[in-house]
């Protein structure tokens, strides 16, 4: 889904920029949009791949490397810190950061449910109900906070704070959600994946043909795309016998890394999702 609708679109982001300008609060460290200001279709197509990454590279530290969901998550948390340490230092958007931080992150939130479900029993449903309720309970505290659930306003350390929390959920609710539809309710992957392009297809006509809030439609495509990508990258890497097309992990995460690396380098040089000047 692209948020771009022409030079209307255009003045309309600059217009809710300048009002989010004004609703900054005094309190917390003042910097630059530390997120993509104009989502493009290139943001969409990385958070996807960067999704059914998360989804392949976890299964294949796990269970291709023998690394136990235990230590993968160890691993993979201490890698997510350390790029979140980079990522809350640096005072304005830089891709490769960002985007490494959203790979890590869709990988442990993978992993958190994971071991929810497979070394404590937790169903999937409930781990579905647990993570709907704590993203919901994140968006209410953010907006009491903050009075506004904004993309355009990321330049608090305390806004990126719930921003960041925010994804982690949403990435470990469409872990659960993505493997209760496919696999406990026996849909299949290639299913799975239909269904939720068919919805998110659903929040695109609602926000250009009937105006659906920008906000609210960013937030629910960005949940979605969570078990849409999850049943893609299961679909493309699970064997024929599963119900894959049999790629394998390492295929699969190769291609999506590679494609994603080049898209970065892309929006690095064009800076099509971030217009602003850069500092000198």
């Amino acid at each position: 889904m692209t948020y771009t609708r022409d030079d209307q679109e255009s003045n309309e982001i600059n217009t809710s920029i300048s009002n989010e300008n004004a609703k900054v609060p005094p309190r917390g460290r003042q910097m630059l949009n530390k997120v993509p200001v104009v989502i493009t279709i290139f943001f969409w197509i990385i958070k996807i791949m960067a999704t059914t990454v998360g989804e392949t590279a976890a299964d294949f530290l796990n269970m291709n490397l023998k690394w136990g969901l235990t230590n993968t998550t160890l691993v993979m948390s201490g890698l997510l810190l350390i790029t979140m340490f980079f990522q809350f230092r640096s005072k304005k958007y830089v891709p490769r950061i960002y985007w490494l931080a959203v790979v890590l992150i869709s990988v442990v939130g993978t992993l958190v449910t994971d071991n929810l479900v497979d070394n404590f029993g937790v169903a999937l449903l409930t781990t579905t109900i647990i993570f709907s309720f704590a993203l919901l309970a994140t968006f209410a505290a953010w907006y009491a906070s903050e009075k506004t659930l904004s993309i355009h306003s990321i330049y608090t350390t305390k806004r990126e704070a719930y921003y960041w929390l925010a994804i982690l959920f949403t990435f470990a609710l469409g872990t659960a959600a993505g493997d209760l539809i496919a696999e406990g309710l026996n849909m299949g992957y290639w299913k799975s994946a239909l269904m939720f392009a068919a919805l998110i297809g659903i929040v695109t006509i609602a926000y250009y043909r009937f105006k659906l809030n920008a906000v609210l439609a960013f937030w629910i495509a960005y949940i979605l795309t969570r078990p849409f990508g999850a049943s893609l990258g299961d679909y493309l890497s699970q064997p024929r016998h599963a119900g894959g097309l049999g790629l394998g992990t390492v295929g699969t995460s190769a291609i999506f890394l590679v494609t994603i690396l080049f898209l970065i380098i892309y929006l690095t040089k064009t800076r099509i999702d971030d217009p602003s000047p850069a500092e000198e």
